[in-house]
């Protein structure tokens, strides 16, 4: 009998085809006319997330962008968080100064915002004031008077003590002289003999020369041993006179120079009054007066001829970095408020542990070794924020060593520890320890949503401290407030960039793409930044062309170019089909074969590759078998559609009878990964064609996914198979028969180009939607599918009924085969 015949499919019309713009829609003649639009346009759900983690002064509140990927959305949420314009937090100022109870604990000061300069000028000043001053007062007469008088009475003291010991020792012929010993003049006890001074190691060489006799030597040398001991009792009171000289010398300098430290220091107390600055002040005024050495030099002498280090203070200034004695009053300033209209966003290109945290610095000497005080502190980004917000790429930071870890610390505690990363100094770690600091900031991790899911479930750390998603779309809705809108930011871009102004049909030319990006007729993409791209490029080929405004041709020419450029793969493929080393047929029929079409991506370009899918069947108990997958080949989704296929074949045809097959399909002449499952539909045509033994019409290529009922579903990338597609066949030639098949959801998803639109509009190529497997079986093999009767059949001399007989004569013969056994 024969088979009976399917209706006639009926291709979409060329309207259909394309969403396009109608230039009367655009409310200006040219974007110059347009009013500037500068930000984020259609991301109202994550500007109220935004809002929200800005405003919300709660703990853990911080933010972690999703989206927009390939845009500077570090510079875009730095301007959205400007635009919100929310209350600004105080921030204090901070400075380290020296501890000097323990050195390698590094005080902190907390100033009013706007004074940590002025406060570490001023004690500048004052330190500076001091060095001037105070040799002054100690050079002048009432202070040298005051002096003179100290030294002369302990000078006298001292005399008194040395003339009795001398008159004491004289009696007994004993004189007290030096002994030189090396470059120094030591005090010695010496005997007289005959009017001259004699050392009591000479004894025993003048009693063998017999000019002194032994019992008068001996003699001598007893009483050498009693004044010996008597010199000491009196070279210790002089020692003890010289301690109490320079006791009182060091109160007289102190009670001079106290005037002038105290005046300083008041003054200093009184223009800042913060307690904690106060007691500070006051260790500055007991340093410097227990330490007025380095002050009784005029600012910029050096030491006298003379007066010089030694050679074991040479030696150590050699092994020690020089230091300022005077560097211990410094003041550093960490943090200084100085312009307080300044923005509070800080956008944090680099997160290094340096850059984010601070660090302390080395100061290193000739030999290699390094010290370091309160003044080698260095602010990071995260201190320079406080009171506002720090933006980071996520994957920045988590690269780098101990930034994520310190960074959940410092959030956790909201206090940030100054201290250098001990892997870049594994044997030198600093034990400089300065006083933390509180800090108050909103840290905004800027990633993707795959990476916020990994971190939301790895580290329970990171749900705590970013409480706030936010997500920007990449589409948005096309309406009028949008096209206004697109109109605006064009207008920003030319501005700023000294660009050409574009016309109304520049403008829908531009939407139209924006349209074809979102992959929606509904929808307009929300990446401007790509936009902005097709825009320099549509100003560029005007230009070339010595125009003064951009037209829709300039921005057709743009993309063309664009393509170009990326579509050399694309080019090589097409060609390995022309010459027929890619296996393509275009025409005619074949069982079991066809014609699958599949999307590419190289660098961002992305187009349609058609590829030849085959099935073969026979009896046996193998089921599907997916060849990709037995290759290796295959992805999970891929491998998820054949279990789908499955289904459907059971579904269909294994009610009353089991499914007693080995069919195998494959992706002929691919040598990489599959992966989708947009193919499946086209994979279950040609399972249905090599069970049923119908031929396949070849002109025709098939996309869409299939699920267990046999409902078509829709797919992504339609345009690019289509257009793939198109491509081959225009090398290929025209029959006017061919087409594709794509699923009807896919509809609205149309924006194809203008030629692919020219030749459906001539008759030369048709766009077939499809709902169910039924509908694409019979536009493929001009055969009724057939539908399942009240008796569990299928309708005879259709495509379901062929399938169903083949299926049941393979288990009737497999059961008897079985039997056999």
């Amino acid at each position: 009998m024969p088979l009976k015949t399917a209706p006639r499919a009926a291709p979409l019309p060329p309207e259909k085809l394309r969403w396009r713009c109608d230039p009367s829609r655009i409310p200006f003649e040219t974007t110059a006319d347009a009013p500037q639009i500068e930000g984020m346009i259609g991301q109202d759900r994550a500007l109220r997330a935004l809002k929200l983690g800005v405003q919300l002064d709660a703990k853990g509140y911080n933010m972690f962008v999703c989206g927009m990927a390939g845009t500077s959305r570090g510079g875009m949420i730095a301007r959205m968080i400007k635009e919100l314009d929310p209350p600004r937090k105080m921030s204090l100022d901070r400075c380290y100064v020296n501890n000097f109870k323990i050195a390698d604990r590094p005080r902190l000061l907390t100033l009013p915002p706007g004074q940590a300069t002025n406060f570490r000028k001023d004690m500048q000043s004052g330190v500076e004031f001091l060095r001037r001053r105070i040799p002054q007062v100690f050079e002048g007469e009432p202070f040298q008077r005051q002096k003179n008088r100290i030294v002369e009475r302990f000078t006298i003291r001292e005399k008194e003590l040395m003339d009795d010991f001398t008159r004491r020792i004289a009696r007994d012929q004993f004189a007290l002289g030096h002994m030189q010993v090396g470059a120094v003049a030591l005090p010695e006890i010496f005997p007289v003999l005959e009017g001259q001074m004699v050392p009591i190691e000479d004894m025993p060489k003048l009693v063998n020369e017999g000019k002194l006799e032994t019992a008068i030597a001996e003699d001598l040398e007893r009483k050498y041993e009693v004044f010996r001991q008597d010199f000491t009792v009196v070279y210790r009171r002089t020692l003890t006179l010289s301690r109490e000289l320079a006791s009182e010398l060091s109160y007289l300098e102190q009670e001079a120079a106290s005037v002038l430290v105290d005046g300083v220091i008041e003054e200093l107390k009184e223009k800042y009054p913060e307690a904690h600055v106060a007691e500070y002040l006051e260790e500055v005024r007991h340093n410097i007066l227990d330490n007025l050495d380095p002050f009784k030099e005029r600012e910029g002498e050096e030491s006298e001829p003379g007066n010089g280090p030694s050679q074991s203070e040479n030696a150590a200034r050699l092994q020690t970095p020089d230091r300022d004695p005077f560097r211990v009053y410094s003041v550093n300033t960490l943090l200084a408020h100085d312009d307080l209209e300044a923005s509070n966003v800080i956008f944090e290109t680099t997160p290094t542990y340096a850059n984010l945290f601070g660090t302390i610095q080395r100061a290193y000497d000739s030999r290699g070794g390094w010290t370091s005080d309160f003044m080698d502190l260095r602010a990071g980004s995260i201190l320079r924020a406080d009171g506002g917000y720090l933006i980071i790429y996520a994957l920045d930071a988590l690269g780098e060593a101990g930034v994520w870890r310190t960074l959940k610390r410092t959030l956790n505690h909201a206090r940030l520890d100054s201290q250098p990363l001990d892997l870049f100094f594994p044997f030198g770690a600093s034990a400089m320890k300065p006083e933390p600091i509180d800090i108050n900031v909103k840290i905004i991790l800027i990633g993707d949503p795959e990476m916020y899911e990994v971190m939301y479930e790895n580290d329970e750390d990171f749900k705590k401290i970013f409480k706030v998603r936010i997500e920007f779309d990449e589409e948005m809705g096309l309406n009028d407030t949008v096209i206004h809108q697109y109109g605006g930011r064009l207008r920003k871009l030319s501005e700023k960039e000294n660009l050409l102004a574009f016309d109304r049909s520049a403008v829908a030319a531009m939407l139209e793409f924006g349209v074809r990006m979102a992959g929606r007729r509904n929808k307009v993409t929300s990446r401007f930044a790509d936009l902005a791209d097709l825009a320099r490029e549509a100003v560029y080929a005007a230009r070339e062309e010595g125009d003064s405004l951009v037209t829709a041709a300039h921005v057709r020419t743009a993309r063309e170019a664009r393509i170009e450029r990326h579509n050399l793969y694309e080019t090589k493929i097409r060609e390995m089909i022309e010459e027929g080393t890619l296996l393509m047929d275009v025409a005619g029929t074949r069982t079991g074969q066809v014609n699958g079409l599949t999307v590419a991506e190289i660098g961002g370009y992305s187009f349609g590759k058609p590829i030849r899918i085959t099935a073969s069947a026979a009896l046996g108990k193998s089921g599907l078998i997916n060849i990709e997958r037995e290759a290796r080949l295959s992805g999970r989704l891929h491998d998820k559609g054949m279990q789908i296929i499955a289904g459907f074949l059971r579904s269909r045809f294994a009610q009353d009878k089991p499914l007693s097959l080995a069919a195998s399909l494959c992706f002929e002449q691919s040598y990489s990964g599959v992966e989708g499952d947009s193919a499946s539909s086209t994979e279950v045509f040609a399972l249905l064609s090599a069970l049923s033994g119908l031929p396949i019409r070849q002109e025709i290529a098939v996309t869409g996914s299939v699920n267990q009922q046999g409902d078509i579903q829709p797919i992504g990338g339609v345009n690019q198979k289509i257009e793939g597609f198109f491509d081959v066949c225009r090398v290929l030639g025209f029959t006017g028969k061919q087409g594709v098949i794509i699923p009807s959801e896919n509809i609205e998803d149309l924006m194809l180009r203008d030629d692919t639109i020219d030749a459906v509009a001539r008759g030369q190529f048709q766009i077939l939607p499809i709902s169910s497997v039924e509908q694409g079986i019979e536009i493929l093999t001009g055969v009724k599918a057939g539908a399942r009767g009240a008796d569990g059949t299928f309708e005879p001399d259709t495509v379901f009924a062929l399938v169903d007989k083949r299926l049941r004569e393979w288990a009737h013969s497999l059961k008897q085969f079985d039997s056999a056994d």
